[in-house]
């Protein structure tokens, strides 16, 4: 992704009862996000936690997801009619409340 372009990252915590879906997610969701968001959505990346610094330890999170868009307003624009629709999904996929940063890249 280039410089200055706006990337919102959505991370689900891992813990006690917390589950994801990743197939669901990869093979349902994100095609019906990625619609939904039309031509505003520049790329995005999937990532699986593995781990922290100790070995043999929990991720903090369970997975990311990362969209990337020209601008913020891009990406209010197209998220904000269809957020209870891509919300509503959650649960087919997970029981974990996501963390949503929204970040500007910087290289």
């Amino acid at each position: 992704m280039k410089k200055g372009m706006t990337k919102v990252s959505v991370m689900y915590p891992s813990g006690d009862g917390k589950t994801f879906d990743m197939d669901y997610y990869r093979n349902k969701y994100l095609p019906m996000v990625g619609e939904l968001l039309g031509d505003s959505l520049k790329g995005d990346t999937v990532e699986k936690g593995l781990g922290s610094v100790e070995p043999g330890s929990i991720p903090p999170f369970l997975a990311m997801g990362n969209m990337y868009f020209n601008s913020v307003e891009e990406f209010g624009n197209s998220f904000g009619p269809n957020a209870a629709k891509i919300m509503a999904d959650l649960p087919n996929f997970t029981n974990a409340e996501p963390v949503i940063q929204i970040s500007e890249v910087m290289s």
